[in-house]
């Protein structure tokens, strides 16, 4: 299955030459322009794939569809992936490095030199032998998440040239500003028509995840007054120390770097200020629901022990849930895990059934009432320099795509 696999590879690499990283602090649909470049593309290889309905909403939305090849009724199944890159580091003019990996440390750039260590991202070490796209070290590669664009329309494409394999309406969907949370505020579930849908946005081989994250983004606005250093005692209220202050405050074990698995954290990802204002994001995640309230109630009297300590309304703490845990509404449906499951082991893969260390679009789809497990793509290290691809996985992951639809029909 997926037998072209060159194909394949040729396809995510002429996604990741566009640059699409999202913008935070833009308030325009999408958060930039540039994703509507890849948006108009994906349009244009979709039709000319044979898809139907294929079109791309005002917000910058790509959808289409696959229609039945079967008699009977089908539930009609999505495949969603992002266009959207992260803004933790440049995918402009992106130079993916394709190597068979031979084991140790991986040479990504001999200026610096920038190495992918072996012995900080033992992960790789399984690949030996196997096709890998790196990074030159100067962008992120992009994976997350055109690898998952990638599956989807290989597998389409496979479908299509294949149609002695019976499958029922199936719906794409390509979605921007996954990265800053905002991928599915326009999303039109009921045009989309899917029944259940999947996410093709998860990590290594074999993931099946349908538990994400409790969110919540946090901006602790720290109002001081600046007075000259030479005259300042007990007058000046310097805003970034309070601001270091409150990063002491924050629990040392449930920092992202000491957290692992179930454990939730707080994560100071931005300060930005001077002595007279200073303005800190953080994120808030947990799994676990009464544990994610409580993470923001601490919050609440770390601005409160503030204020009183150096005078009312020198911190607010703006809290913005993003996005729940989505297996309150994929448990009830847990059949739609079972089917991508069995997929997985008709083609020989192992699944692994992992909590997500993050949100997906899926997340908040399966509240607006599409339930939507997130599958691998098979990359590592998302949103820098080290993220790589083994194109095995990639190719697996475009399988697995065309399995859950064959499957489907059987059920």
């Amino acid at each position: 299955m997926i037998e072209n696999k060159e194909k394949v590879v040729e396809r995510f690499l002429k996604y990741v030459s566009f640059d699409t990283q999202a913008n935070p602090k833009s308030d325009t649909v999408p958060s930039t322009a540039k994703q509507l470049d890849l948006g108009r593309y994906l349009v244009d290889e979709m039709t000319h794939l044979g898809l139907e309905d294929v079109k791309m909403s005002e917000f910058g939305v790509v959808t289409g569809k696959l229609k039945s090849n079967v008699s009977h009724s089908v539930s009609p199944i999505g495949f969603i992936a992002h266009m959207d890159t992260s803004f933790d580091m440049s995918d402009t003019d992106t130079k993916p490095k394709r190597m068979i990996y031979q084991g140790g440390d991986v040479e990504l750039n001999s200026d610096g030199p920038i190495v992918l260590s072996a012995k900080e991202f033992p992960e790789i070490l399984p690949y030996v032998g196997q096709e890998i796209i790196f990074t030159d070290g100067t962008t992120l590669l992009g994976a997350d998440d055109k690898a998952g664009i990638t599956a989807i329309l290989s597998a389409a494409e496979y479908l299509i040239f294949h149609p002695e394999i019976p499958h029922g309406d199936i719906c794409f969907g390509f979605t921007p500003d996954e990265e800053i949370g905002r991928g599915v505020d326009h999303f039109d579930v009921a045009d989309f028509g899917a029944e259940f849908a999947y996410t093709i946005d998860g990590g290594p081989i074999g993931a099946i995840e349908y538990e994400n994250f409790n969110a919540a983004n946090v901006t602790f606005t720290i109002q001081g007054r600046n007075v000259h250093p030479g005259t300042s005692k007990n007058k000046m209220v310097n805003s970034l120390s309070i601001a270091a202050e409150i990063q002491r405050l924050l629990p040392e074990a449930q920092k992202p770097e000491h957290t692992e698995e179930y454990e939730g954290f707080f994560h100071v990802n931005s300060i930005q200020g001077n002595v007279e204002q200073t303005k800190m994001q953080m994120l808030i995640r947990d799994h676990d629901r009464t544990k994610f309230e409580a993470k923001k109630a601490y919050l609440r009297e770390v601005e409160s022990f503030v204020n009183k300590k150096y005078g009312a309304d020198i911190v607010s703490a703006d809290i913005k849930d993003m996005y729940f845990n989505m297996r309150e509404k994929i448990e009830p449906v847990i059949h739609i895990v079972e089917l991508a499951k069995e997929a997985m082991v008709n083609l020989g893969i192992t699944p692994k059934t992992t909590p997500v260390r993050g949100g997906t679009d899926g997340a908040r789809l399966s509240f607006m009432g599409l339930p939507c497990p997130n599958i691998f793509t098979g990359g590592h290290n998302f949103h820098g320099k080290f993220e790589f691809l083994p194109v095995e996985s990639l190719v697996k992951s475009a399988a697995v795509v065309v399995e859950i639809a064959r499957l489907a029909t059987k059920k």
